[in-house]
């Protein structure tokens, strides 16, 4: 009596013990969210490797300035040339934002060639407070312009201010978002209003937990966090915390339709989940810190900021939820609870593997069963022709004015420089040569196509800003020059970039030490790099997923049938975009990282649904043979695999929020290349393929070689289907 009482005690204590912890992390994670910013920064130079020839360009030239001063450029535009008059007002604003005390000396008016403009170069002595900085410049630039003109803050300064202001949505409303789109769902695919809050109790504090834990690494200088990485850690978490709290919903609601005692049926189905859900998660981890291997800084961050997201939804969903459905048991699925199942129909003998299914997955399992090679051969086809399209994909980089797909002051400015100016105004090319190479080589970058202008940088002098001058005396620091060069072209172009290609070939030419950066190099040397990842990372990623899957199934059939799916879903997947992204959105083309982060995705995700299916798959094989097995497992996870697809697809769909290029676009290939997975590949092509195999899908394995335990009668077969 006594053991039955100390053991009724811990039936309760242990689950809402494991639900304080979790408050209590939550409680501290929580408010954490809101510190990210001070941890996180967009600076594009700070994602290239060291090795990067930008990356020592922006190195020698810091030795030629003595603060991390940012340009601005002001630009006051006029539908007329300025008279003297408007030229004297111009002349006063420059008195105005040197008054905000910003930097050093203010640049300006220079006047544009047709009059009708003039621009001033502002430098902003610090990084820090950029957004709030710009913000108070434009404030006195617009209200100090002469009446009639319009006034911009653009540049360098201007571009990050408003990319800082696109990111600013991610703290707020792409949580709301993408919560609020997990509970509908949740909604209608239970019917039932407790149970959808446990479950995205379960994700938000996943993700309290993930904030703390990448808000930690960061402090330390362990990672490096940027506004994307933040934006993909809130929707991964969900949505993975969301999936796997799926899985183990579906084992214990069937665990309760076999047994009255709650704390029976929290662990059976803990038992049951663990291993697939284990499996999962290591998976998508362990690809996730492929990232690792990336030259790019942005890719290599991603990896563990996004590991760590997957780690705590892992423990939250092995630990919360059961301990939330040890407190509900029937409770949380009102008012639709399971029932118990009599004596007669809790363990049904398998023949077909179709005894006890109804509805669309008996339908889909019957197809699959009547006419294994058509669907998966039919299934191959209808991919391979999507994949097609990657062919269209221009996945090579974009200019930085069309990343925010906001209204922007600074793209609006970029215009108006480009229409009065020499587009690259205000950002330089840099070009670091030796000191007895200088006359050569400044001679030769004057010479280069796309350069409009080029002068050594004086003593004294300030090398952002890009000003014009004819020095004397050029500075000089540990034996080489600076040269600054404006570029006919606005520096985040295709154009700059064919430059800056053709400035290096000649520039070594003449000095074979010589060093072309800034902004335009920058870009140019993340597309490079971001294009290298991917042909290191992707097959890094495959191999020690193939490694895992052969661990978990004990095959290696049926984990090289599983890849080949995943790669050939996620080239439709890409095909598909790149008709959407051209045709659809008129995008001028995509991030060089695209095609790396949705290969990551999709493929760890993608192999998470195949991992779900077959690890049951493989649990009723050895109870009723192969084909059985394939009929029963797809039956059971079909439901819950397509809700957990439906769901992850809608929290990553949310990113599209988001008013920033890169992630809309993540947004619609994860988001589609799942639901693409999940109702294609997981649901008839797997199947298909594997139904036709039989058991030789797990050679080398013991199971290759069982057969199963019924014989079967031509009267159990689904019509039309052959014995076998």
């Amino acid at each position: 009596m006594k053991s039955s009482r100390t053991m009724r005690w811990l039936r309760w204590l242990v689950p809402v013990v494991l639900v304080i912890a979790w408050l209590g992390i939550a409680g501290v994670g929580g408010p954490t969210f809101g510190r990210l910013d001070e941890v996180s920064s967009n600076d594009q130079a700070s994602f290239l490797p060291r090795s990067a020839e930008a990356t020592e360009a922006g190195e020698w030239q810091a030795k030629f300035r003595n603060s991390d001063e940012v340009p601005a450029v002001v630009i006051v535009e006029s539908g007329a040339a300025f008279t003297p008059a408007q030229l004297g007002e111009a002349a006063r604003l420059k008195a105005d934002i040197e008054a905000l005390k910003l930097g050093t000396a203010v640049v300006g008016p220079i006047p544009s060639g047709d009059g009708k403009a003039v621009q001033f170069i502002v430098p902003i002595a610090s990084s820090d407070g950029l957004r709030d900085t710009v913000k108070e410049l434009r404030g006195v630039v617009q209200s100090g312009a002469p009446d009639g003109m319009r006034a911009f803050v653009t540049g360098p300064a201007g571009l990050t201010a408003d990319l800082v202001n696109a990111f600013g949505g991610i703290d707020g409303i792409l949580l709301l978002v993408a919560l609020g789109a997990v509970f509908l769902i949740l909604l209608l695919v239970y019917r039932s209003v407790v149970l959808p809050v446990a479950v995205l109790l379960t994700a938000v504090f996943a993700l309290c937990a993930a904030i703390l834990l990448v808000f930690g690494m960061a402090k330390l200088g362990w990672i490096q966090l940027n506004g994307q990485s933040q934006g993909i850690l809130s929707i991964l978490v969900i949505g993975a915390a969301t999936d796997y709290a799926l899985l183990y919903v579906a084992r214990f609601r069937e665990a309760l339709t076999h047994t009255v005692n709650r704390t029976q049926a929290v662990l059976t189905a803990w038992k049951a989940s663990f291993e697939p859900i284990l499996a999962s998660g290591a998976t998508v981890i362990i690809a996730l810190l492929c990232l690792l291997f990336s030259d790019l800084n942005s890719n290599k961050a991603l990896g563990p900021v996004a590991a760590a997201g997957i780690v705590c939804s892992l423990f939250a969903a092995l630990t919360l939820l059961p301990a939330f459905m040890a407190l509900l048991g029937r409770a949380a699925f009102w008012p639709f609870r399971p029932k118990l199942l009599p004596d007669g129909e809790r363990e049904p003998e398998l023949v077909t593997g179709l005894e006890g299914q109804k509805g669309l997955w008996r339908g889909v399992g019957s197809l699959v069963a009547r006419r294994p090679r058509v669907v998966w051969i039919a299934s191959v086809l209808l991919l391979a022709a999507a994949s097609a399209g990657v062919l269209q994909l221009k996945a090579n980089g974009v200019p930085q004015t069309e990343v925010i797909l906001s209204a922007s002051d600074a793209v609006d400015g970029q215009d108006a420089l480009a229409r009065h100016f020499d587009a690259g105004s205000g950002s330089p090319a840099v070009v670091v040569a030796s000191r007895g190479a200088a006359q050569e080589v400044l001679d030769r970058v004057k010479a280069a196509d796309g350069v409009g202008e080029a002068y050594l940088l004086a003593e004294g002098s300030v090398p952002v800003t890009g000003a014009p001058g004819a020095p004397a005396d050029p500075a000089v620091r540990d034996g080489k020059v600076l040269i600054n060069a404006t570029l006919d072209s606005a520096a985040d172009s295709i154009e700059a970039e064919g430059t800056v290609k053709a400035l290096r070939t000649s520039v070594k030419e003449a000095d074979a030490g010589a060093l072309v950066g800034g902004v335009t190099a920058i870009a140019l040397d993340t597309n490079t790099t971001a294009q290298r990842d991917l042909a290191v990372i992707i097959p890094i990623v495959l191999v020690v997923i193939l490694f895992i899957l052969m661990l978990l199934l004990r095959s290696v059939v049926a984990p090289v049938l599983l890849i080949l799916s995943v790669v050939l879903s996620y080239g439709a997947a890409m095909g598909v975009s790149a008709w959407v992204f051209n045709g659809i959105f008129g995008f001028p083309g995509a991030d060089a990282t695209v095609p790396l982060f949705g290969f990551v995705f999709l493929v760890a995700l993608g192999v998470d649904y195949n991992i779900f299916l077959m690890s049951r798959v493989r649990e009723e094989s050895l109870k009723h043979g192969t084909r059985p097995g394939i009929l029963r497992g797809l039956g059971v996870t079909g439901g819950v695999i397509t809700s957990a697809g439906v769901v992850l697809a809608a929290t990553f769909a949310a990113l599209g929020v988001i008013p920033i290029m890169f992630l809309v676009q993540l947004a619609f290939i994860v988001a589609f290349g799942v639901l693409l997975d999940t109702v294609l590949v997981r649901s008839l092509l797997v199947p298909a393929l594997a139904y036709d195999l039989g058991a030789r899908i797990w050679w080398p394995g013991k199971l290759s070689k069982k057969r199963a335990r019924h014989a079967v009668r031509d009267d159990e077969v689904p019509e039309g289907q052959p014995v076998r």
